[in-house]
């Protein structure tokens, strides 16, 4: 077996790696932004939880939590999906890490953009949708990005719970052939191109939404 021939069987596992990420980062998204909307909105309650969620879910390591969630869960009657537990574990971490970003992006707005919008009358709701939600966004991109490599990094852990993707098929193909470092390095080959189509992806969105004067170089 030659060298194109491990990335050949290794490029079997592809798609359930991008599909895992970009699950988890689906999941990580909305979560970060129901943080963002819920401290905006300052619901009476909901402080505390929005503060425990973030502390918490930022301290655990993903590998234990979703461990909790796929084998200790069944134990009181809840079975979880392999991709569902990895949503549950690696992309509310990801959510919690993307609700700082979404903070520090939204309390360097411009404070008169604000009071001009109350002062014409609208709600909260609606600045808050159309003036701050656009604006933290574009901002937040570098952040977004950084973090979305993470969860990048951190897919390999589906293959604990069963999940036929990169590495899981490396750890079988280097068990039956003994080739460990042409397998792995494959696999590293095609993580890193998938960092590559991801990167490409997040810049030109920040490419096409940048804000004038805050565009890079």
């Amino acid at each position: 077996m030659n060298f194109g021939n491990i990335l050949w069987v290794l490029a079997q596992g592809v798609g359930q790696t991008v599909l895992v990420t970009l699950a988890c980062m689906l999941t990580g998204l909305c979560a970060g932004l129901s943080v963002v909307v819920l401290r905006r909105l300052q619901i009476r309650g909901t402080a505390w939880l929005l503060e425990a969620y973030t502390y918490v879910f930022r301290a655990v390591p993903v590998l234990v939590l979703l461990f909790i969630i796929f084998f200790g869960l069944p134990a009181i009657g809840i079975k979880v999906s392999p991709l569902v537990s990895m949503m549950l574990s690696l992309g509310l971490i990801a959510g919690a890490y993307l609700g700082e970003v979404f903070r520090g992006a939204m309390e360097s707005l411009d404070p008169q953009e604000l009071v001009a919008a109350e002062a014409m009358g609208l709600a909260r709701g609606q600045i808050l949708v159309s003036i701050e939600l656009p604006q933290m966004l574009r901002l937040a991109v570098p952040g977004m990005l950084n973090e979305f490599t993470t969860v990048l990094k951190y897919s390999p852990f589906a293959y604990t719970v069963g999940i036929p993707e990169i590495t899981r098929q490396a750890t079988a193909l280097a068990s039956t052939t003994l080739r460990g470092v042409e397998i792995y390095l494959a696999a590293g080959l095609l993580y890193f191109g998938i960092y590559q189509l991801l990167r490409a992806g997040v810049r030109a969105v920040e490419k096409r939404f940048e804000i004038p004067g805050f565009g890079t170089n």
